[in-house]
């Protein structure tokens, strides 16, 4: 009588799972980045075109009319002083081939008019650059050091020719052009500055211009980070109001 015995053999432990999320992880993270790249500069232009300011200019070019050959308003005659404002820069900028307009603003300006014989014959109006504020903290830092505010932090405007201003009465907004000087960081520049005289009363008037300026004249070349640059000409806006001295 025989008998039969059988050796019990161990499993085989089962095939080690091949780790694949770390191939995974660098997928999700290369579409990301693909996609910042590509969406990124769209989402930051559409976010940029609602922060910037609107023209000052803009904002007062309604119902203006050009002046007129009406007799001296003695309560125009004699020396004015500005007593707030609003002043800045609007420039363009190409973020990866996009398109965005930046507006830097102050509140920091300040200066002096003088009306004789129904013209504007002397002006000048300065503003603080180094209080010129956008939405970035870098690119105003940047906006320093071009313009080298902390060896001459002020802009100035100085009218070099007389401005009629006949029937500026109150409610009227004047078309006109300011010839002047502008002055940055020791440079100076001719410039025709278009712009509006309004009177809101009696004794208050609002002056608003833009004076297109190519920053390469007044001896700043316009920054080019390859993803980032910025265009040469820009415009420099202002919008202060002014009563008598």
């Amino acid at each position: 009588m025989s008998s039969t015995s059988t050796t019990a053999h161990p499993a085989r432990p089962p095939a080690p799972r091949r780790r694949r999320w770390p191939w995974v992880l660098l997928a999700v993270l290369v579409v990301l980045g693909l996609l910042a790249v590509l969406v990124g500069p769209r989402l930051y232009a559409r976010l940029q075109e609602g922060r910037a300011a609107a023209p000052l200019s803009t904002l007062a070019s309604a119902g203006a009319t050009t002046p007129t050959a009406a007799a001296t308003d003695p309560a125009l005659e004699g020396a004015w002083t500005v007593t707030g404002g609003t002043a800045g820069y609007r420039v363009d900028e190409v973020l990866n081939g996009q398109d965005v307009t930046v507006t830097g603003r102050t509140e920091q300006v300040t200066g002096d008019l003088t009306v004789t014989g129904g013209q504007l014959t002397d002006a000048t109006v300065a503003v603080d650059l180094a209080s010129v504020a956008t939405d970035s903290t870098n690119r105003d830092g940047q906006f320093r050091r071009l313009l080298g505010v902390e060896e001459d932090p002020g802009a100035t405007f100085t009218l070099t020719g007389p401005v009629p201003l006949g029937g500026l009465d109150v409610g009227a907004v004047l078309a006109v052009t300011l010839p002047g000087t502008l002055e940055v960081g020791g440079r100076e520049l001719a410039v025709q500055a278009p712009a509006t005289v309004e009177r809101t009363a009696a004794d208050a008037v609002t002056v608003t211009g833009a004076v297109p300026v190519t920053w390469s004249d007044l001896g700043v070349q316009a920054p080019d980070l390859g993803f980032v640059s910025v265009e040469d000409a820009g415009t420099v806006e202002f919008a202060v109001t002014a009563a008598p001295a």
